[in-house]
């Protein structure tokens, strides 16, 4: 498979090493820049920064209100820059169409995706809060895919989140191509084992929307299509489901393969269950049997080389 095209990730600045935080530090992640970095565009966006509060500043901290969560001065309560954040959430969402991931600041009040300290009246603090900016961000562009630094540092929720962006790029590139009935279902096609290792309910009714095109409004199908698949690929992959997928793709091989190698590839996918050999080895196993004795359907297979091998993803699941 071929990544020339770099998606473009929008991104918390100070993650990128911008000293742009309410001491005026930065909060540069090492990984996000330089292993991820070299596969993606980032957009580095502050909100704070974006609605004047200037840095060093004031810090802001979430409180629970009567008419619902404010974003208020920790030192002078008031100070309210909800509105101003949320406005320009709306206003930076209807502008960043063409991105297809979305990095966020964990524990921010503006940038936090989950657990953002949430305070009462009284003081007390619970980790129960969305940052502002990110809840309308997310809200107003349900398909991204979105997560925060933290979360990143779990190989399983890193994999999946680049894959998802990956997935998300060749999906945005199919529409602004133009849509027809042939790409729409050859999109789903090369996706069949990668959306049956998230979810093989999710793959068969997307399979049953895209069975009656004829005549139907390919664009009403397409938005569709998309909250279906990104909300499938947003599900984990457990390693019970990821042997199902490759026991599939092994049947492939069958009438190719003497009983050597079959054993070969069986033990190698076993191991994998066992929780004894990451992802990456029954994987390459794989790919070289398929180098050996190439199958059109499987070459298309998106699940087999998501993104760029060398992020070493499956390496860590």
């Amino acid at each position: 498979m071929h990544y020339a095209e770099r998606p473009l990730i929008g991104i918390s600045s100070c993650l990128l090493g911008q000293k742009v935080r309410y001491d005026g530090t930065a909060k540069r992640d090492r990984w996000v820049v330089e292993r991820l970095g070299k596969y993606v565009e980032y957009q580095p966006i502050c909100p704070e920064m974006a609605i004047g509060l200037g840095t060093p500043r004031p810090p802001v901290r979430l409180v629970a209100a009567a008419g619902g969560t404010r974003v208020l001065g920790v030192e002078d309560p008031t100070v309210d820059v909800t509105e101003a954040l949320e406005s320009f959430a709306l206003n930076t969402a209807s502008q960043l169409a063409g991105i297809s991931g979305y990095v966020f600041m964990s524990k921010s009040p503006s940038c936090g995706m989950e657990r953002v300290k949430l305070y009462t009246a009284g003081g007390q603090a619970e980790k129960r809060g969305v940052g502002a900016y990110a809840r309308v961000l997310m809200d107003s562009l349900p398909n991204l895919p979105c997560e925060e630094e933290g979360r990143l540092n779990d190989p399983v929720l890193r994999e999946n989140f680049v894959n998802r962006v990956f997935a998300y790029r060749r999906w945005q590139t199919l529409r602004a191509s133009g849509l027809s009935a042939k790409t729409l279902i050859d999109f789903h096609a090369r996706h069949k084992y990668m959306l049956m290792a998230h979810s093989q309910a999710a793959y068969q009714r997307l399979g049953r929307l895209l069975s009656h095109l004829k005549g139907a409004d390919l664009d009403q199908v397409a938005d569709a299509y998309e909250a279906e698949f990104m909300a499938a690929l947003k599900r984990r992959v457990g390693r019970k489901r990821h042997v199902n997928a490759l026991q599939h793709i092994q049947g492939y091989l069958r009438e190719h393969i003497d009983g050597g190698d079959k054993q070969e590839l069986a033990d190698s996918i076993e191991a994998y269950r066992r929780e004894e050999v990451p992802l990456v080895l029954p994987m390459k196993l794989l790919r070289h049997y398929f180098r050996r004795h190439p199958d059109n359907y499987i070459d298309r297979q998106w699940y087999l080389d998501p993104y760029p091998e060398s992020l070493g993803l499956r390496n860590a699941i």
